[in-house]
């Protein structure tokens, strides 16, 4: 790939995620939100469902811990897909490993490492991750301390979290 080509893939990557997510062959469907992700050599074996969103986010679909064995075994690779469900939020810094599937409706906290599958209607955290808690314990905790802030412009998000956590305006 030329440096051109390196630049203008990196502008992409940046301005345009989800088309360049495309481009590199993941199948993503509608309303998906992809920041700063990056993907394995094997993108063409990401899928993901509806309304998937995830930042600094690794797909990594093949095992390179087979290094080890290439002296004696030349042409061994072991690359699975990874499937992510519909309505699905990855945190921060999260790793995705081959052959995972992420049911719908799920929540993986910021940092893990999934190296198992996970259910549908949970929220999976850790490493590697496991669920913690379904879909429903995760809602009912988080509407008790969400406020409804989230139509306010910048300025008055911002005087009311001042004014709510006590710091001068």
């Amino acid at each position: 790939m030329s440096l051109f080509s390196q630049i203008q893939a990196a502008i992409q990557k940046r301005l345009a995620p989800e088309a360049y997510a495309r481009k590199l062959g993941v199948r993503m469907g509608q309303g998906c939100r992809l920041i700063n992700v990056d993907f394995s050599t094997e993108p063409y074996l990401i899928t993901m469902g509806d309304r998937v969103s995830a930042t600094k986010v690794r797909f990594e679909t093949h095992d390179g811990g087979v290094w080890v064995l290439r002296p004696g075994y030349p042409q061994v690779d072991i690359i699975k897909p990874i499937t992510i469900g519909s309505n699905v939020f990855i945190g921060y810094g999260a790793i995705i490993l081959p052959g995972v599937t992420i049911g719908d409706n799920v929540v993986i906290g910021a940092g893990s490492i999934v190296s198992r599958d996970i259910p549908s209607n949970s929220v999976a955290v850790g490493i590697p991750a496991r669920v913690i808690k379904s879909l429903d314990a995760y809602r009912e905790g988080a509407l008790q301390s969400a406020e409804d802030t989230k139509s306010l412009d910048e300025a008055a998000k911002r005087d009311y979290y001042l004014r709510k956590y006590g710091h001068p305006a």
